[in-house]
């Protein structure tokens, strides 16, 4: 099992590579605030569990186990991200508190989210509900 600081680091080398086309050390380092050395120890740790094949000057793919795991990593940070929106958190707080709980969830948990996620956004109407209970709760 991944530690929460490795599903951080393959998430992010997952959004790179979907936007870029490529991850660079620096670019990981600038996007989670850690220095580039630790980007390295990190890549040579993922590289020695399988996530990604790392070679020294060269630079590093995922593997499909890496590739996998980034893309579910992915869909449960935007999962949480809709979930927050849908329940009416506010919008500044949103990616903050994902990933304050993103890791913390089971992926049993995750998945019921999910469900209630499509349950809500099936009728705009049961938005609507929830949003009133939230503002009458709220007075």
């Amino acid at each position: 099992m991944p530690t929460p600081s490795m599903e951080d680091y393959i998430e992010q080398i997952h959004n790179l590579m979907e936007s870029k086309g490529y991850a660079r050390v620096s670019d990981i380092a600038e996007a989670l605030l850690v220095h580039p050395s630790s980007v390295t120890k990190m890549v040579q740790k993922l590289d020695k569990d399988g996530y990604l094949n790392y070679e020294k000057y060269r630079g590093f793919i995922l593997t499909s186990k890496g590739e996998k795991l980034g893309e579910r990593l992915v869909y449960r940070h935007e999962l949480l991200e809709n979930f927050l929106e849908v329940i009416g958190v506010d919008s500044d707080k949103i990616y903050e508190d994902v990933e304050g709980i993103e890791h913390h969830l089971s992926w049993n948990s995750i998945d019921r989210i999910g469900d209630l996620v499509q349950y809500f956004k099936a009728d705009a109407k049961r938005i609507e509900d929830l949003r009133s209970i939230v503002e009458s709760s709220a007075e």
